[in-house]
């Protein structure tokens, strides 16, 4: 479908079952509606072009009235513009994604993360400057938040309007894949978010009423549900996953990102609302369909791709596997982990944190087929009056001491877990600030807090086992075996096969004082060696440097 640059010119195909004719115009034609595409049958139209070439726009014109987008466009000039024909050959390098057990996730926007205000967003190219950073802080997947073309500038991209295309003020496609092909070259993986749950707002989704076609009961036209189905919270129409060409289109989306532009990986937003009317409302059983036969479609061509579903719910459906009549999807994101740690950690009194409700979210049977995190995009959105979680512990002051030590505590919450673990941009450096499109990440922190930095990284290499001493941190199994309620305290164990090299002991004091001696027990005799403690003042001058050395456990 969309258009395929062949030798001398193009071809074109296009679905629009209720036109009586279907022409293409563009530049190689003066923009006359010379060039008639026939049909095939089942609505689709196509035509072969001669003398389009790289660059030229185009648009297809429908019943001679109708000046529409390509649904398939690779690159428009602007939401409401042209759609644009690419060259889609690249040098691409080889690389495979990191087993979802040693994944640790950055999520960042490309309009803000490196940018300088004013002006307009950050770009794939000024994202790409920065990868050496984000190398050395260890990560090594990165989830880009929607880039696909969306009205303006600024947006937080859960307001696409041509699906197929790079948002030109990013960069358009060519340097979001100099960034993905950049990231790969430096060990790190690129997982892309897609929004399926809702096509827009605004003006400029022409696939809105697309071939001229609409009705009462279909306002919106062949792309979109009926009035019954049709709407969602974002004020944007929900596509019509009934409609086979439509799901069909979605489908070669999920693929195209996957294909053309070697992302490895998907996010898929909201998928609650793709399968249901919403968390809680009506089941959809067309887009439970659309979900399976996305993962069925990826599932068929590759292995080492990662697909994560945002659906918020827990529900184990979500991650079982197709043969199982699940989704398929690998993992989800668990409101099951942030929202209790996050609750726990804002807490200023002591006697108010929860042990019990803390270890629950640190359990879990299923560990990698959850992402676990402290921040988000949703958590940290200015548009939804949220904010960072250092401002939530201290409101007036998210630089001080409780907002750092208790971030601190999330990280290690996030990192020693069994999940698979996500930072969100900028909380590495303690960012303050709410997450806004229009506002880029205050740089200067990272130096200000250039120990944090590191206390991040640090629990990154531990997360991984780059030193071959904490495999037990890629395992599945976690015991928290030690609840001391009234010290605030929590001890778990975390191992994969188990022994020397590979059982890990987290001790977590949640309390606003010192334990210079506790005696917590441990799960097997031995020496047991310090790998990190997060009071040391190496990572802030305010810490207390609290020490925290080697311990010969005795037997029972």
């Amino acid at each position: 479908m969309g258009a395929d640059l062949h030798g001398t010119g193009a071809s074109f195909r296009v679905w629009a079952p209720h036109a009586s004719k279907v022409h293409v115009a563009g530049q190689w034609n003066g923009w006359s509606a010379d060039d008639p595409l026939a049909p095939e049958g089942h609505g689709i139209w196509s035509a072969w072009v001669d003398g389009a070439t790289v660059g030229h726009e185009y648009k297809f014109v429908i019943d001679g009235r109708l000046w529409r987008n390509d649904p398939y466009a690779r690159e428009v000039v602007h939401s409401n513009g042209n759609s644009v024909l690419i060259d889609p050959s690249f040098d691409w390098h080889d690389f495979q994604l990191a087993p979802h057990n040693q994944l640790v996730i950055y999520e960042l926007h490309a309009g803000t993360f490196h940018d300088r205000p004013g002006g307009g967003p950050g770009t794939f190219s000024s994202l790409t400057a920065k990868l050496r950073y984000l190398r050395a802080l260890g990560v090594n997947a990165l989830q880009v938040l929607p880039a696909a073309e969306f009205p303006g500038g600024f947006s937080m991209g859960y307001n696409p309007a041509h699906l197929f295309a790079i948002e030109r003020d990013y960069g358009g496609p060519k340097a979001f894949r100099r960034f993905v092909d950049a990231a790969h070259q430096l060990g790190m993986g690129v997982i892309f978010d897609v929004v399926y749950n809702h096509i827009g707002p605004g003006d400029d989704v022409d696939l809105v009423r697309f071939d001229g076609w609409w009705s009462g009961d279909h306002p919106d036209g062949i792309y979109f549900y009926d009035r019954r189905r049709i709407a969602t919270p974002w004020g944007a129409p929900r596509p019509d996953y009934g409609r086979p060409d439509v799901r069909r289109f979605l489908i070669d989306n999920a693929l195209y990102w996957l294909h053309e532009h070697r992302v490895d990986g998907l996010r898929v937003d909201a998928t609650a609302h793709i399968h249901r009317m919403g968390p809680d409302g009506a089941v959809l059983p067309d887009g439970w369909r659309l979900l399976r036969e996305i993962n069925e479609a990826i599932a068929r061509t590759w292995r080492d791709k990662i697909t994560i579903a945002e659906d918020l719910r827990r529900s184990e459906a979500i991650t079982r596997p197709l043969h199982d009549g699940g989704a398929g999807f690998d993992t989800q994101w668990d409101p099951g982990f942030v929202h209790p740690i996050r609750h726990n950690l804002v807490q200023s009194n002591d006697g108010a944190r929860d042990l019990d409700a803390i270890a629950s979210a640190l359990e879990y049977d299923r560990p990698f087929e959850r992402v676990i995190y402290s921040e988000s995009h949703d958590e940290c959105s200015a548009s939804e009056n949220k904010a960072r979680l250092s401002q939530e512990i201290e409101p007036l002051n998210p630089d001080g001491w409780f907002a750092m030590k208790r971030t601190v505590l999330g990280a290690v919450f996030t990192l020693t877990a069994p999940g698979i673990p996500m930072i969100f941009q900028g909380q590495e450096f303690l960012e303050a600030a709410p997450f806004d499109d229009h506002i880029p990440l205050d740089w200067r922190r990272r130096w200000r807090y250039e120990g944090l930095v590191q206390l991040w990284a640090d629990l990154i290499r531990l997360r991984r086992n780059t030193a071959g001493v904490t495999r037990g941190l890629t395992g599945r199994h976690i015991d928290v075996y030690r609840r001391a309620y009234h010290a605030k305290l929590l001890a778990y164990h975390r191992w994969h096969e188990g022994g020397p090299g590979d059982d890990v002991v987290v001790v977590v004091n949640l309390s606003n004082r010192a334990w210079p001696s506790y005696r917590i027990g441990l799960p097997h005799s031995g020496i047991w060696h310090t790998r990190f403690n997060s009071d040391w003042r190496g990572y802030n001058t305010h810490f207390h440097d609290t020490p925290s050395h080697a311990v010969d456990a005795g037997g029972i």
